[in-house]
């Protein structure tokens, strides 16, 4: 099971979250049918948006994060909740996968250029959202930029996805998020600054058998540290059958009708885990008849 941990300093200048998701990063994988370049976005994505999402102070809360870029990946976003619980998906999930001179996966250019869009929803009021255009490509700088331009939070992110050459399998995900709060002064951040300049790739600590916790500690060296919360988190879809009918019961009438006498029933698939959903033209009779009624009271 996959893991987060969040870890302050003993006096409140730096915070870091963790997180192991390789289960996660997997899932996603084979829900999807990904090529691997398209796993290590989707993967490093997954990673961030589950830590963003546990930062998020109420339970109804959830953040949303999305890439619209012109590479052949097209658009892809992930959601998660408080609880850092996630799913995602990629509009080209059979991208072609091109490679560095170094051997790692070129996922700047299979992003490309375009923007980032961040929706925070509080579960009440109207959500934040934030917009910028994408830097890098790579997701972690873009995340990095993305807390620098509308959160002001000076924030080093680093994201890894290991897949294995020859089953395309992913093999190790994980990220990291260190942060500076408003405490920190000019010799905490040369000392941070330094952590950041040894540290390994996430994929290289996970892969040595280090823990979220240890790569919260590797990266705060130096600092007394205090773990402000641990949690399993996971790719969940919340999809049911019933909330799918609710959206079909929400469409305009002459759009029901329509099915109806077109296609004799309806076919909805969700995007986040692929689960088909069919009604049948006598469920579709019965809920515009449904509506019809509810709309017929509504104006009496």
């Amino acid at each position: 099971m996959d893991k987060i941990i969040r870890c302050i300093t003993s006096d409140g200048a730096v915070m870091a979250s963790a997180i192991d998701s390789t289960d996660i990063a997997y899932k996603a994988s084979v829900i999807h049918g990904t090529s691997p370049v398209a796993s290590a976005a989707l993967g490093r994505l997954l990673s961030a948006t589950s830590m963003m999402g546990a930062q998020l102070k109420s339970s109804k809360s959830t953040v949303n994060i999305r890439f619209e870029g012109d590479g052949e990946l097209g658009a892809f976003l992930a959601v998660a909740d408080a609880y850092g619980n996630v799913k995602g998906y990629v509009t080209n999930p059979g991208c072609p996968t091109t490679y560095y001179n170094n051997g790692k996966l070129n996922v700047a250019g299979a992003v490309g250029h375009g923007t980032m869009s961040v929706m925070k929803d509080f579960g009440e009021g109207e959500p934040y959202i934030g917009k910028i255009p994408i830097v890098s490509g790579e997701i972690a700088e873009d995340i990095t930029n993305y807390y620098a331009t509308s959160e002001q939070i000076p924030t080093v992110c680093a994201l890894g996805v290991l897949i294995d050459k020859e089953s395309s399998q992913v093999l190790l995900s994980g990220g990291l998020l260190i942060q500076l709060l408003p405490g920190a002064d000019d010799a905490t951040i040369d000392k941070i600054e330094q952590n950041v300049s040894t540290l390994d790739s996430v994929t290289t600590m996970l892969a040595k058998g280090m823990t979220a916790l240890d790569m919260c500690k590797t990266a705060l060296q130096g600092f007394e540290v205090e773990v402000l919360d641990e949690f399993e988190v996971k790719y969940v879809c919340g999809c049911t059958r019933e909330k799918i009918e609710g959206l079909i019961a929400s469409m305009p009438a002459e759009e029901i009708q329509q099915m109806i006498d077109e296609d004799h029933g309806a076919e909805a698939n969700c995007r986040f885990c692929n689960k088909q959903y069919l009604f049948t033209e006598e469920e579709l009779k019965e809920l515009l008849s449904k509506k019809q009624s509810q709309e017929s009271g509504e104006e009496d």
